[in-house]
């Protein structure tokens, strides 16, 4: 039986599709490649009605029929009521009239057609292809069903995360409830949860409007959402995880407006900003920004293709996933169950001529190798690593098996970040911290005087959490001359460490503090942020 990702085989094999009509009991329909009324055509999503080869056919006594050429295809017709909001009754008709009248109505794969709307994604797209739905800000003729309770549920839930500015919406099933929580500046917070007997069909929805199976619940699965939230273009990146109460299941929001960021949104202090533009500006090398998973590299990387994207300049890049579409910039998904890595795509893309590479994160000794000679060869090349701090990025480099000569002469900066969150500016206090407070931040009481401490107080715009936003914090280590050589000579990171912080790198704690002092953090942000710096 085909998945949910596929187009669904006949199973009738050489039966005329009438007969196989009368043995199941089925209406037989003939669409005769006929336009479909408005409220026909928009009761079944187009991506789904492409992809499964199915059809509204029209009405009958209040009962949506559809057209399907596999009757015996379970895992989809067990899921067309779910995605209509309403009863179904199933219909076959033969297969080339049934494609006929979907290619006139909703435009297919391969099949010529008048829809303005362009040819559906092909499967050999890098992502499933994946509803559109319409949530908010929109005439009601754009959304599917919206009169369909847990359609419109689920609109609720896109809606009420990007209001709240979350990056995710976690959908968790429990014994005995089915919980809702954003994570909103990398904390998470409840939301409304629906009622326990509404799970079934909510995981359905998200599945169906992801493109993912509905009858597979045994296995994880990822998809992808694209909506319109008042006229904001939103990705959904979708997990499915079964569990013991039911499929857990995590949309990551990823708003292409967040993007649109310099380099002094992201936090970096004026003398930090003024040398990682410089470096920015070599013409080739290499820079790495480490941090853990949610610390935002994927931000800072953007924000310097951003930064570089030039009408001059061919920027391509090799991700996995993609989670940002970016205008002007040539962007390659990871595909290794083809043998698309991260190396093999990196070589590629070498001969396509580019100015700037961006490699999605170094994992293994072949991309290490060829990013490196990709950096001494004219590319400037960004990429990530999962180190603490920027000195640990060489020694990470090295134990993946580069040559410390090669990481030596192509390294220019690594950076190595944290987010911290900002208080809130709608109920920003004055606060004077405890002594207890200062000596856990490692503060001097001289200043300490100087500093002008905040803290929010809690309000409606912050939910009353006392933050709004998150910055970044930097530490960032800069290839001088010396530290080349002990590069060339392996030395170890505490050494790299030493000689950086003696020529004036800031630590991750330090460049915390400063927003401490500025009043744009509190103590307890960075030093839950810092536990593991060095020094």
């Amino acid at each position: 039986m085909a998945s949910a990702g596929e187009a669904v085989p006949s199973t009738a094999g050489p039966l005329d599709p009438r007969a196989l009509a009368a043995g199941l009991g089925l209406p037989f329909v003939v669409l005769a490649e006929r336009r479909l009324a408005a409220d026909v055509g928009h009761a079944l999503p187009r991506p789904f009605v492409i992809r499964h080869l199915v059809c509204p056919a029209g009405w009958h006594n209040g009962v949506l029929q559809v057209a399907v050429a596999d009757p015996l295809a379970l895992d989809v017709l067990d899921g067309l009521e779910h995605v209509a909001g309403r009863p179904v009754q199933v219909c076959v008709a033969d297969r080339d009239d049934l494609a006929r009248a979907i290619a006139l109505n909703f435009g297919g794969p391969g099949i010529p057609t008048d829809d303005p709307a362009g040819a559906f994604d092909s499967p050999d797209h890098p992502f499933p292809a994946a509803a559109v739905e319409t949530v908010a800000g929109a005439p009601a003729d754009e959304v599917t069903a919206s009169d369909a309770p847990v359609i419109k549920l689920v609109q609720d839930l896109i809606v009420e995360a990007v209001g709240r500015r979350a990056s995710d919406i976690h959908l968790e099933p429990l014994a005995g409830s089915f919980r809702v929580r954003y994570r909103v500046d990398g904390a998470l917070a409840e939301g409304a949860s629906p009622a326990k007997r509404l799970q079934p069909a909510i995981i359905s929805r998200l599945k169906i409007m992801a493109n993912i199976s509905i009858a597979e619940k045994r296995v994880p699965q990822d998809g992808r959402i694209q909506v319109a939230v008042d006229g904001r273009a939103i990705d959904l990146r979708v997990s499915s995880l079964p569990t013991v109460h039911g499929e857990s299941v995590v949309m990551r929001i990823l708003d292409q407006q967040g993007l649109r960021v310099g380099l002094p949104e992201l936090g970096f202090g004026p003398e930090t900003e003024a040398a990682f533009a410089r470096v920015l500006a070599s013409p080739d090398g290499i820079v790495l920004v480490t941090g853990p998973t949610g610390s935002g590299k994927t931000t800072t990387l953007y924000s310097c293709l951003h930064h570089l994207n030039r009408a001059d300049r061919k920027i391509i890049t090799v991700e996995e996933p993609v989670e940002y579409q970016l205008t002007g910039i040539n962007q390659v998904p990871v595909r290794a169950e083809i043998g698309m890595t991260f190396a093999s795509a990196l070589r590629a893309m070498l001969r396509q001529a580019p100015n700037v590479v961006m490699v999605g994160e170094i994992r293994d000794r072949e991309t290490a190798e060829v990013s490196l000679n990709a950096a001494l060869t004219g590319h400037l090349v960004f990429s990530t690593l999962h180190t603490n701090d920027a000195p640990g990025a060489v020694t990470r480099l090295i134990d993946l098996g580069a040559r410390p000569f090669l990481v030596a002469a192509a390294l220019r900066a690594t950076v190595a970040q944290r987010l911290v969150r900002r208080v809130c500016p709608h109920c920003r206090r004055l606060h004077v911290p405890s002594a207890r407070e200062i000596l856990a931040a490692g503060l001097t009481p001289g200043q300490a005087a100087g500093g002008r401490f905040a803290r929010g107080a809690g309000c409606a715009a912050c939910r009353g959490t006392g933050y709004l936003g998150r910055t970044g914090i930097f530490e960032m280590f800069l290839i001088t001359a010396k530290i080349r050589d002990l590069i060339g000579e392996n030395a170890p990171a505490a050494r790299l460490r030493a000689l950086a912080r003696a020529e004036g790198m800031p630590s991750l704690r330090e460049d915390g503090l400063r927003k401490v002092l500025a009043g744009d953090t509190t103590i307890e942000e960075v030093v839950s942020a810092t536990a593991g710096d060095k020094d």
